[in-house]
């Protein structure tokens, strides 16, 4: 599946539209205009909540968790000490995942063990502020997406820390 990403989803608010490779809105980016650290959760068209972000604030890089009402959980933070843009992504009860490449330019993918299960990219979209995250369709389509939206937030609290 593709969707269509906002970069900065932060920025104002946090309230966003994730929408599909056709540009037709398919999910709601909700992001709690008051809150101690970043919290944010996915919906559906209809209100339904699909996933919840929190900011862990005892860590020493950005840290966030992830919960989809699948019963997903996933814990994303910046790798120390590695000399590329990584990010690993530990999944509770199931096999990791890594986010590697230029995650400046939204130009990455998540990879489980070794195989690519989702591909971001500004390459195939057109706008400036946007980018394209492509998932493979065996894959948890929110968790993933879950995850772009936190490696997004995470980049951005680093580019205000610089």
């Amino acid at each position: 599946m593709r969707y269509i990403l906002r970069h900065k989803l932060f920025s104002i608010g946090g309230d966003s539209m994730i929408k599909d490779e056709h540009s037709r809105d398919v999910y709601f980016v909700d992001g709690a205009a008051i809150s101690i650290g970043r919290r944010l959760t996915i919906k559906d068209l209809k209100g339904k909540e699909l996933a919840s972000i929190h900011q862990e604030l005892l860590s020493i890089a950005p840290k966030f968790e992830v919960h989809t009402a699948s019963g997903a959980k996933a814990h994303v933070a910046m790798k120390l000490l590695s000399l590329r843009d990584r990010m690993k992504i530990d999944v509770d009860g199931g096999p990791d995942l890594e986010a590697h490449g230029d995650l400046f330019h939204h130009e990455y993918d998540i990879d489980r063990d070794g195989r690519r299960v989702a591909h971001i990219s500004k390459a195939w979209i057109a706008l400036t502020d946007s980018y394209g995250v492509e998932i493979d369709d065996d894959e948890d389509q929110i968790l993933l997406l879950s995850c772009a939206v936190v490696i997004d937030s995470i980049l951005e609290l680093r580019e205000k820390a610089d």
